[in-house]
């Protein structure tokens, strides 16, 4: 695989992983009442129960491994677009959730989160992300 298209699912992948870890705490550590009050976008979790907040928050730290381990491990790293797929499905959801709450003025990162995790994903086949220590890279 080119040396510029690896570092560059490297850093997409990261990112993707990051986004997801802070969602991932803000849903586990804050109180539902509270994150609801932090801003435009944080308003959507009015319309969910705390058990489906915790379900999301599972998901989305499941996400985030899913990004970095299986690739930096070197095992099954075929997981890693896999994770991704599923990462674009929980955005296309987040989209749909926004566009049916008339929150479009929120929906632009999540909908550069879906990019990024689609790219991420495109390549779907074993040895996406090349482990840094592999000879080549």
């Amino acid at each position: 695989m080119n040396l510029t298209l690896n570092l560059a699912l490297w850093i997409v992948a990261g990112l993707l992983a990051v986004v997801l870890l802070f969602s991932s705490y803000g849903k586990v550590c804050v109180p539902k009442e509270k994150l609801a009050h932090i801003g435009a976008a944080t308003r959507w979790v009015e319309d969910f129960s705390p058990g489906a907040l915790q379900a999301i928050s599972v998901l989305e730290l499941l996400a985030a491994a899913g990004l970095i381990l299986p690739a930096a491990l070197d095992i099954a790293p075929l997981l890693v677009p896999v994770a991704a797929t599923g990462v674009v499905l929980l955005f296309v959801g987040a989209v749909t959730m926004r566009l049916r709450r008339g929150e479009g003025a929120t929906i632009i990162p999540d909908l550069v989160y879906l990019a990024m995790a689609a790219f991420v994903a495109w390549p779907l086949r074993p040895r996406v992300l090349h482990p840094l220590t592999q000879r080549g890279v």
